[in-house]
């Protein structure tokens, strides 16, 4: 008989690795593991943001550590996931969280800025995703989940941010031809795609002018008629990270309040 269903979803002797995890979704993201029974990486650039998050976690008794990151170099992600064998032995899941967005014009827009964003939103992605599956084909298991948007679906409006759409596209795609390139060693790859989430960083932009005339097209354009929390995508990063989505591998949620159902 398998295990009842809060069995598996449980997290309990597993390990993770959250990129981003000093802010925002990623920190989200991080503490949902954590309370689900992971130890937990926190990985960030910010040395200082994972070191708070690792905080946070530490007084929910949850297993954490903060390790400085840059997602992409190839060396600093080697390091890291050497750093997490050393002291945990194994890696069993990893969230490809770290992201950056911008908008901009496309017939404006400096090449090296679709670079900086192609590299952080797609590359890093790979190269993530790659050192990951190295370690976890040994044990012929592990759960990879990998941090989309809505923008891979549609074309946001009214800002324009071509690059990001791309990226975020990209990132779909690459979790579908990963998912079937690895499920023979027992690896999954799935995505989900948050719409409009309510971060500091996505406050910060509404309080432009630019953002605040933006704010009422975006929930207009809701079915829900309102941003999403970062509580409301834990739920879906500890479904994918349990055993009771072992059957689930190239897939993508879609967390937007019904945005793309338009």
């Amino acid at each position: 008989m398998s295990n009842s269903i809060l069995e598996r979803f449980s997290l309990a002797n597993k390990t993770a690795l959250v990129t981003g995890g000093g802010n925002g979704i990623g920190k989200a993201y991080c503490h949902a593991l954590g309370e689900a029974g992971a130890k937990v990486a926190v990985i960030d650039i910010n040395l200082e943001a994972a070191e708070q998050t690792v905080k946070e976690l530490t007084t929910k008794k949850v297993d954490a550590m903060a390790i400085k990151t840059d997602v992409t170099d190839e060396h600093d992600i080697e390091n890291m996931i050497q750093t997490i064998i050393d002291t945990w032995g194994t890696l069993t899941i990893a969230v490809n969280n770290a992201g950056m967005g911008v908008w901009s014009d496309a017939l404006t827009m400096p090449y090296k800025t679709w670079r900086k964003i192609l590299s952080l939103n797609l590359d890093a992605v790979f190269l993530c995703a790659r050192a990951e599956a190295r370690v976890m084909k040994m044990n012929r298991y592990g759960k990879i989940i990998n941090t989309a948007s809505m923008s891979a679906h549609i074309s946001n409006t009214p800002q324009n941010q071509c690059a990001y759409n791309a990226s975020k596209a990209g990132v779909l795609h690459l979790t579908r031809s990963l998912a079937a390139e690895w499920a023979p060693l027992g690896i999954t790859v799935n995505s989900i795609s948050p719409g409009y989430t309510k971060t500091a960083l996505v406050d910060n932009l509404l309080q432009t002018p630019e953002g605040k005339s933006m704010l009422p097209q975006w929930l207009d354009k809701i079915p829900m008629n309102r941003m999403a929390m970062t509580s409301d995508l834990q739920g879906a990063v500890v479904y994918l990270a349990s055993s009771a989505a072992d059957y689930v591998t190239g897939a993508d949620l879609l967390i937007d309040g019904g945005y793309c159902t338009w």
